[in-house]
């Protein structure tokens, strides 16, 4: 059995398998979070038949990868940062920290202390839950964009410059289409 520790950020999620009884790392790879960088990631730790997954934060950052790892029939429990944060300071020093790292760490964590929590697919109402969130996001944003553009017409509207009126003709006024009497 390899245990595939994965540190996920917003924009890259690193993967580093490990030996779960020599604790050797075996291999480790980068990807950006993607759909399409996920499969990569499943392509390459299919050389493992017998695997397990540890997201650091799958409820958090590692959500959507290991909702996606589940939906394709892979094991995947969830490893408290703190938990990572304990092993990498009393096995590496502390001092040293980078992805591929913590990575390691959530993989040593969910084999050696237990305490990774299995990762469950999520119900209908926690999909809708996240569309209704996006939906409204999406709304926000829109307004946003409208305020921001109504504001920027406003700045730019063409007020009538000194040109266009000394062109008018003498006693003029501004939208009545008569001649004032008094201008003569």
């Amino acid at each position: 059995m390899i245990l595939l520790g994965v540190d996920p950020h917003k924009s890259t999620h690193t993967a580093t398998a490990v030996e779960p009884e020599s604790n050797q790392q075996v291999g480790a790879m980068r990807i950006e979070a993607s759909l399409t960088h996920y499969r990569r990631l499943l392509s390459w730790a299919k050389r493992w038949p017998q695997r397990k997954w540890a997201v650091e934060n799958a409820n958090g950052l590692g959500r959507h990868l290991a909702q996606w790892l589940i939906a394709r029939g892979e094991s995947v429990v969830d490893v408290p940062a703190a938990a990572t944060s304990r092993v990498r300071e009393l096995s590496r020093g502390g001092r040293r920290k980078n992805d591929q790292i913590d990575a390691a760490a959530a993989a040593t964590v969910a084999y050696l202390q237990g305490d990774g929590r299995n990762v469950e697919p999520e119900d209908h109402t926690t999909a809708l839950a996240l569309l209704d969130e996006r939906r409204v996001n999406l709304a926000q944003g829109r307004v946003r964009t409208v305020n921001q553009l109504h504001a920027l017409l406003r700045t730019a509207a063409v007020r009538p410059s000194r040109r266009r009126r000394r062109d008018r003709p003498q006693g003029h006024r501004l939208g009545s289409g008569r001649r004032d009497p008094e201008a003569g």
